[in-house]
């Protein structure tokens, strides 16, 4: 069994095999079957190839830096145990991006961390409210937040609703994908996305409100 940690710098340094990758004498595509063929280095090599990446996405998605690194260990192990499961049907980095989000959303379900409960019906809107056009792009957040500021706001997100936010503005997944992944709706889905963009809204207006109260 193959131990997922850091491979050291030096190693990676003079790996012939990295270099060979580094010169391009060797392709992602042949390091993966190396390694489904229990090539541990190519392992190890894939692992540090793509481990920034999901490691940022664990850690949008739970808004802990712990939470994140546990959750990528635990996408490497079971990449480890699944990666002969890997056909080629689609990008390398595309499967293993939709692995880490399951992982994610399975380690919630069992922590019960339901603040926001992706089972909760649509609210009914007041006949004389605003319309609310739950899934459209929100104008009011696009463009006009400095990325500081709007990563500390998902991060003091409630876990349900930080990750709609995550999986649709963040990650581009579509409300039928959302709705798959999550067991509910695509109903749902939209009514919670919004919920997320308003409570989004919330805390940045907080948060510059408590800006320019210290000057």
């Amino acid at each position: 069994m193959i131990c997922v940690e850091t491979v050291p710098k030096q190693t990676l340094k003079t790996s012939p095999l990295l270099m060979r990758i580094a010169a391009h004498q060797i392709s992602e595509a042949e390091a993966i079957d190396m390694a489904k063929a229990g090539d541990a280095e190519c392992f190890e090599i894939l692992y540090s190839m793509h481990k920034r990446r999901i490691y940022s996405l664990c850690l949008r998605m739970t808004g802990s830096t712990e939470e994140a690194e546990d959750r990528t260990q635990e996408v490497f192990l079971q990449v480890h145990r699944k990666i002969s499961s890997f056909r080629g049907e689609s990008a390398f980095s595309t499967w293993l991006h939709r692995l880490s989000v399951n992982l994610v959303l399975m380690h919630f379900r069992k922590k019960r961390l339901k603040e926001c409960s992706l089972e909760e019906i649509t609210e009914p809107q007041q006949e004389d409210g605003p319309k609310r056009d739950f899934g459209a792009r929100d104008t009011v957040l696009d463009g006009s937040i400095d990325r500081v500021n709007l990563e500390r706001a998902i991060k003091n997100l409630p876990p349900g609703y930080r990750i709609m936010f995550v999986l649709h503005d963040i990650e581009g997944y579509e409300h039928c994908e959302i709705a798959e992944m999550n067991g509910c709706s695509i109903g749902n889905s939209k009514s919670q996305l919004h919920k997320a963009r308003m409570k989004l809204r919330d805390i940045l207006r907080l948060n510059c409100s408590e800006q320019k109260a210290r000057y």
